[in-house]
């Protein structure tokens, strides 16, 4: 999967400036812990047994272009080695340039987009409470140069398994289709935080679920009514795909 360097934008104080929202960026001490958890995730990843099941017939598809892909918050650890298994097993167009995630501007945000880094993902900084229309301009520029998206739609406060409302104007901006992916570890431990993020343990068996693909209304600027509409689809598509 080829990457392109990262622009790096001037250096300035986290907050706001001039109107526009600067994302936090990470501290030494985050950069030495994404390296830690980087190195822990792929070696895990390594042992890690994986079972896909593909009902509806993804991975014989033979898409052209960039898609967007949907993951639950408290699945992050394993999303990207998904990622590229899915990707892998479908044979994606070279045209693909590879893949950006968006991770929220917080403080918390600059660990989890250095690690994110690490692993060949272009980082984009937004959310719903903060930067979220910067953020869909860029994440919008990404899938224009060729990019796959990819979202946890609950993230990055909640509440869990409940899809944003971005995820239907994401869609609707960049008319790619969501592949929504959820994924059952037999092994794992979960801990005590908003979404029960899991941790996957050594040698554990994953059994990967690959729900329907969605497409979102055409119109850009489709009614209220109707984005909601799609965002209710794609939601029960994500939660019937899901099991704890």
């Amino acid at each position: 999967m080829r990457v392109e360097p990262i622009p790096q934008p001037p250096i300035v104080p986290p907050g706001r400036k001039g109107g526009v929202v600067v994302p936090h960026a990470a501290k030494w001490h985050q950069r030495l812990v994404a390296f830690l958890v980087w190195l822990f995730i792929s070696a895990v990843a390594k042992t890690i047994r994986f079972r896909i099941h593909d009902p509806h017939g993804f991975l014989s598809r033979r898409e052209t272009g960039p898609l967007i892909f949907c993951f639950w918050h408290n699945r992050l650890a394993l999303c990207v080695e998904l990622y590229a298994r899915l990707r892998r097993g479908q044979h994606a167009s070279p045209d693909v340039a590879g893949v950006a995630g968006l991770v929220s501007a917080s403080k918390d945000g600059a660990l989890l987009s250095t690690i994110f880094e690490r692993f060949g993902v272009q980082a984009v900084r937004g959310s719903s409470s903060r930067r979220g229309a910067q953020a869909l301009r860029e994440l919008t520029t990404w899938s224009e140069r060729g990019y796959d998206l990819a979202i946890t739609p609950d993230g990055p406060r909640g509440p869990r398994y409940t899809l944003a409302d971005g995820t239907a104007g994401l869609a609707c901006f960049t008319g790619r289709p969501i592949v929504p992916v959820s994924h059952y570890l037999h092994w794992k431990v979960s801990l005590n935080s908003w979404d029960a993020f899991q941790i996957p343990m050594p040698f554990s068996i994953c059994e990967v679920s690959i729900g329907r693909v969605f497409k979102a209304p055409a119109d850009v600027n489709a009614s209220d009514a109707a984005r909601e509409v799609f965002r209710r689809e794609l939601e029960a598509e994500l939660r019937s795909i899901t099991r704890d």
